[in-house]
């Protein structure tokens, strides 16, 4: 199990759970025994993982890599999470940078806070993280007469076929890490 260790790093050395280290294990696993993630997979570690429970009987495994290596991890995206959704079976896999929200400095204070550091720029990339690889093509935001509010997101329709059956998933996971309710639909194309 020490050999899996390298493939989870924890901030101010704490120690992971079990479920972390399942998580590691099975990477650490697709290292040695999976030759075309092998070169890929060598330098990438998490951060953290987490497991959810989505509405029914579904479960995601919700794991968060560092930023400044999440375009790493975007190259093998696809073979990963198929690879990791066979060894956690029935569970959607969904990768999220770790991305740091910066309050809005005081009044009279000279630090200016980055726009990525925002609380909208962060919940919006992490809404990006969630369904990738398919993309945003639209967004719509409706106001109840309650005062509630649903956003509705617009996915690209070529990655029909791999993001169809997880779109109950992906509005599940973005509900318990931001608080948003999200609808995820297809653009209906006209055929004039």
């Amino acid at each position: 199990m020490f050999t899996a260790r390298k493939k989870i790093h924890k901030e101010n050395d704490v120690e992971p759970t079990d479920f972390e280290d399942t998580v590691a294990q099975a990477l650490f696993d697709l290292e040695n025994s999976n030759q075309e993630l092998k070169s890929d997979l060598k330098d990438l570690y998490i951060n953290s993982a987490v497991q959810m429970d989505i509405s029914g009987n579904r479960k995601a495994v919700v794991i968060h890599v560092p930023y400044r290596i999440r375009k790493a991890f975007r190259k093998i995206h696809v073979r990963l999470v198929r690879e990791l959704e066979k060894k956690f079976s029935g569970k959607d896999v969904i990768f999220v940078a770790s991305r740091r929200i910066v309050r809005p400095p005081k009044k009279g204070s000279a630090v200016v806070r980055p726009r990525s550091r925002t609380l909208t720029a962060v919940h919006d990339a992490i809404l990006e993280d969630v369904v990738y690889p398919a993309e945003i093509v639209g967004k719509r935001v409706r106001y109840r007469l309650d005062g509630s509010k649903i956003i509705k997101i617009f996915l690209d329709p070529k990655e029909r076929n791999n993001t169809e059956y997880k779109l109950e998933t992906f509005s599940g996971v973005y509900r318990k890490l931001c608080g948003k309710d999200v609808v995820f639909e297809y653009p209906v194309t006209e055929n004039a």
